[in-house]
């Protein structure tokens, strides 16, 4: 197939076009920066330079490219050490705009299917009920004041990608990505952070993650991409765990000392209280439907393994 992937350069991107290569699909992978055409080149992608947040140069790029797939994977999330409403607001744009953009665009060039990039992780099930959550389950109806736009965004991707009747809608709820281009990877600010025992455990450190290393979200988007239906995919690991048990075993694994504690109020003053929310009552999710529907299995399944490899 002929694949249109917007974000090719990002993180996930960076992984994704080669496996799209290898797999024998035509790949044209949109940037922003002229600068980074080399590297999509490299990748194996026919290079496009295009602003997401324009219209008109989308519709242009998408149209010359004739794709059967577009894949939307844009964030604005490079360096983001800490959520605060003003770094998530690119990511917003890209989530809300940029969605339109691409749906608008794909629409008039016939495209047969969308894949979109959605979350899981990071709060957006809603903080009830059971710790980990199936594709059935709501998102979180009432988000704490500083993500209730970042919320509100990834409300209106999954719903204009899933409403868009024209093609085959496909939203993979991603889990919190680690490895490679990512924060949580050697070398990289989250892993310092807890190297240097700068990343504290907050309250009872019972918010329940569900992590997914890059390598493996971008093989479970080439399998969305072939052979992916209509709907929703958490795109996981198989070992949901409370921050309380991950945090402290990656402290070891990087041979650090455990974590530090503190209070609910004091992780508020250092990572506000999207931070203490994701630290002590996000839910985690459930991957047995893409494992089910897409015939997928991260390559790796827990974390356990996966961070030595990060």
């Amino acid at each position: 197939m002929r694949v249109f992937v917007a974000g090719a350069t990002g993180a996930i991107g960076r992984q994704l076009v080669p496996r799209l290569v290898a797999a024998g699909h035509e790949v044209h992978g949109m940037t922003r920066s002229e600068s980074k055409q080399a590297m999509l080149s490299e990748l194996g992608a026919v290079p496009v330079v295009a602003d997401a947040l324009d219209s008109e140069q989308v519709a242009e790029a998408v149209g010359r490219a004739r794709p059967d797939v577009i894949v939307h994977q844009l964030t604005a999330l490079a360096g983001v050490e800490r959520y605060t409403e003003r770094a998530a607001a690119p990511t917003n744009r890209l989530r809300t705009e940029g969605t339109d953009h691409l749906l608008s665009a794909g629409q008039a060039a016939g495209v047969r299917r969308f894949v979109a990039q959605g979350v899981s992780g990071y709060g957006a099930y809603a903080r009830s009920g059971g710790p980990v959550k199936s594709e059935e389950d709501p998102l979180d109806p009432a988000p704490v004041r500083e993500m209730r736009e970042t919320l509100s965004a990834i409300r209106h991707l999954e719903e204009a990608v899933l409403g868009a009747r024209w093609t085959e809608g496909i939203v993979l709820r991603y889990g919190a990505f680690y490895g490679p281009g990512t924060s949580l990877a050697s070398g990289e600010e989250q892993f310092e952070l807890v190297r240097r025992r700068k990343f504290p455990l907050v309250g009872d450190g019972g918010g329940v993650w569900s992590l997914i290393h890059v390598a493996d979200a971008a093989e479970a988007t080439v399998a969305a991409v072939e052979r992916g239906s209509h709907g929703v995919y958490n795109v996981v690991d198989d070992d949901p765990a409370p921050v309380a048990e991950w945090l402290p075993a990656l402290a070891q694994t990087l041979g650090a000392k455990k974590p530090m504690r503190v209070p609910r109020f004091i992780g508020r003053l250092f990572a506000g209280e999207p931070g203490v929310v994701m630290m002590t009552e996000i839910r985690g999710a459930s991957n047995a439907k893409a494992k089910r529907e897409l015939r997928w299995r991260p390559a790796h399944p827990s974390w356990r393994q996966g961070f030595a490899a990060a």
